[in-house]
């Protein structure tokens, strides 16, 4: 009782208080709040499930902060380069860009969902077992081209990744402005994904020392 009260006598603190909480679990990379869904260095592979490979991909296309943060960096970098260009600079055009950049990236990681999951691929990243900075930074760029296959034993390349990144792209020309060519669109996502999909598992990869060097614990 005496705690609440004390709670309640001071609002400020205790707002004070839990915002801390939030920006300290907002830093945090390993939480997965940013990184998305892995699988820790120590634990062992097992194939998901129907159910955990649909939550997997509401938390990673639609129900967690970093499902956007990551679109809005993208659209970001397109404002600055000022692609398309027939958008305009200002606020206007970045909200087409970041449109246009969720609506790719849906289409993508749904194609991608259903081709895993009709495979039965891994769509984890799985940590390295392994020590030293060159051997973790090659997993994690090696882990962008290929995965385990059911069997969590057999590797094999990412074809429903870059299909549906392919997919997605080819998708997008429907409402970016001309010239249009869908196949043009569509090897460039999958060039990106090779880019993107490397710095997010080089994040997840080194998130604790990340975290380290911020001083979360």
């Amino acid at each position: 009782m005496s705690q609440k009260k004390d709670e309640s006598a001071n609002p400020a603190e205790s707002v004070e208080h839990k915002t801390k909480r939030e920006l300290l679990r907002a830093r945090d990379w390993e939480s997965g709040w940013i990184t998305g869904e892995y699988v820790g260095r120590n634990r062992p592979l097992v194939s998901p499930t129907r159910v955990e490979r649909e939550v997997i991909y509401l938390r990673e296309t639609l129900t967690t902060p970093e499902a956007y943060i990551k679109r809005m960096f993208a659209a970001g970098i397109d404002q600055a380069r000022g692609v398309p260009y027939q958008w305009d600079d200002g606020w206007t055009g970045y909200a087409e860009r970041f449109a246009s950049r969720e609506g790719q990236f849906i289409t993508a990681n749904t194609l991608a969902a259903l081709g895993n999951a009709k495979l039965g691929y891994e769509v984890r990243y799985d940590r390295c077992k392994c020590d030293g900075l060159w051997p973790r930074t090659r997993h994690a760029f090696i882990r962008n081209l290929v995965t385990y296959d059911r069997s969590e034993e057999h590797l094999r390349p990412q074809w429903a990744l870059y299909g549906g990144a392919f997919g997605g792209g080819m998708i997008s020309t429907a409402w970016k402005p001309s010239p249009k060519n869908a196949f043009v669109n569509g090897g460039r996502s999958a060039a990106e994904q090779v880019g993107w999909g490397t710095l997010l598992n080089f994040f997840i990869e080194f998130s604790r020392e990340i975290n380290r060097k911020q001083g979360v614990k």
